[in-house]
């Protein structure tokens, strides 16, 4: 596994793990709790060494599982996690980003995940009522301390970016892209590459996708995120086929795989970039992490981009909700 570096030095695999979908957003978990904690342990084993989590996934499960798979081999990862919002009687009750809240939200976030800091400390949304300078400053203080050593921002805007990095260095942006959601293009990646901050896409298979496995006839289970994404319905994934169809011809040419294909353009837009695909099945994290090995040749990222702009996407990335707590 290739290595690349975010901003502030971090070093990290050039392919992350999304752990969210183990504990919530895709329907029942086909495998058990050792299944997760195998498909963790053996993500690192693969040389994954970026894991992904947050306090809000389950809420909290999804830390805990992440700290019990990992405290064996800790010093061999880079583990992320996220505050910013309000949790109570486990429902998001909307954002809090207050000095007081990410103080306690870090405490037990350490807890849960069974390490003495956290490698990647992002605010998951951008609070509206707390200015981005309290914030920042209140992650400076958690660096001070020992308890964080980097401090990250998810689905902010270029703005806020600069405001925070004035306060203290962002070592990493979090936020949707992928072939089929380009909207951190036009500013935030110009922003990223100024200041020197990594970037990591989530999403990058665009919820599956990408990987070709659905269409319009695809039956989501009861739970699915998918049923409440406006790009997901019916009469939208069949007008999002096209993009699919010619990914999998350049997929096929090379005898890889359309999400690996999906993740190869990713990893050749800029060396700062790591995107973290989540799944639940071994398989899928070991053809992934083998996307690092498949060369997209500069015609042919010049091709996907095209092929993509002409094609466009059909139907809205969240729901009406999920897109206004987004800052891009």
């Amino acid at each position: 596994m290739h290595v690349r570096t975010l901003g502030q030095g971090l070093q990290v695999s050039a392919v992350g793990l999304g752990a969210m979908g183990m504990s919530q957003s895709y329907g029942p978990n086909p495998g058990s709790r050792e299944d997760m904690i195998g498909v963790l342990r053996g993500a690192v084993e693969h040389g994954v060494t970026f894991i992904d989590t947050a306090e809000v996934y389950g809420p909290y499960v999804n830390e805990e599982l992440v700290g019990e798979a990992l405290e064996p081999i800790r010093d061999q990862v880079v583990i992320a996690t996220k505050f910013g919002w309000n949790i109570v009687d486990g429902t998001m009750q909307g954002v809090d980003s207050r000095p007081e809240q990410i103080r306690k939200v870090a405490d037990d976030s350490l807890r849960r995940l069974r390490t003495d800091v956290i490698d990647l400390f992002y605010q998951h949304r951008v609070d509206p009522d707390v200015p981005i300078e309290d914030v920042a400053g209140t992650v400076a203080e958690l660096v001070q301390a020992g308890k964080v050593r980097h401090f990250g921002l998810s689905e902010a805007g270029a703005g806020t970016i600069r405001r925070a990095h004035a306060v203290h260095p962002v070592t990493a942006v979090q936020s949707e892209y992928s072939l089929w959601t380009r909207d951190p293009e036009p500013e935030v990646l110009p922003t990223l590459a100024e200041l020197g901050i990594g970037f990591v896409p989530f999403s990058p298979l665009g919820k599956g996708f990408l990987t070709g496995t659905v269409d319009a006839t695809t039956a989501f289970s009861a739970g699915d995120i998918r049923t409440r994404v406006p790009r997901f319905t019916a009469e939208n994934l069949d007008a999002n086929q096209a993009l699919v169809a010619y990914v999998r011809t350049i997929a096929e040419a090379k005898g890889v795989t359309p999400g690996q294909i999906a993740l190869a353009w990713l990893l050749a837009q800029q060396p700062w970039i790591v995107p973290i695909p989540g799944t639940r099945r071994l398989s899928r994290m070991t053809e992934n992490a083998a996307a690092t090995t498949v060369a997209l040749s500069a015609d042919e990222v010049a091709d996907l981009d095209a092929v993509a702009a002409r094609i466009g996407v059909s139907g809205n990335r969240y729901d009406e909700n999920g897109m206004a707590m987004v800052g891009l």
